[in-house]
């Protein structure tokens, strides 16, 4: 499975993708929702693991792009702050999971689990 992590936090950033590669993942890492979408690599990938709230494009209006652009993917957003109103909206757009930071290798699993169940 390829997975994207998508987070302006770089300790975040490389420590998710530490735990991914443990999990036998390939892993891709950007900064920003931004780089993600140019990145040429949308075809590529299995899954979104991003944060939600980031300088520039936020995760939320990351997703609306994809869908937008008619990417189907599945997305696990992660916020050390997230409300309600996000979980709504990201949920309502087809998101997998909704996590809370910090999270751990449990959660991520559980929710990659999901994500093959759907495929």
């Amino acid at each position: 499975m390829i997975v994207s992590v998508v987070d302006d936090d770089e300790s975040v950033r490389l420590a998710t993708g530490m735990l991914l590669m443990s999990l036998d993942c390939d892993v891709l890492l950007f900064a920003s929702a931004a780089a993600f979408l140019d990145s040429g690599r949308l075809g590529d990938i299995d899954c979104v693991i991003s944060d939600v709230q980031m300088p520039g494009m936020d995760g939320l209006e990351m997703q609306r792009t994809l869908i937008e652009k008619k990417i189907a993917l599945p997305i696990i957003f992660i916020s050390a702050f997230g409300s309600d109103a996000m979980r709504k909206q990201a949920f309502a757009n087809g998101a997998v999971c909704f996590l809370d930071k910090p999270v751990t290798g449990a959660d991520i699993l559980a929710c990659l689990e999901k994500i093959g169940k759907r495929t």
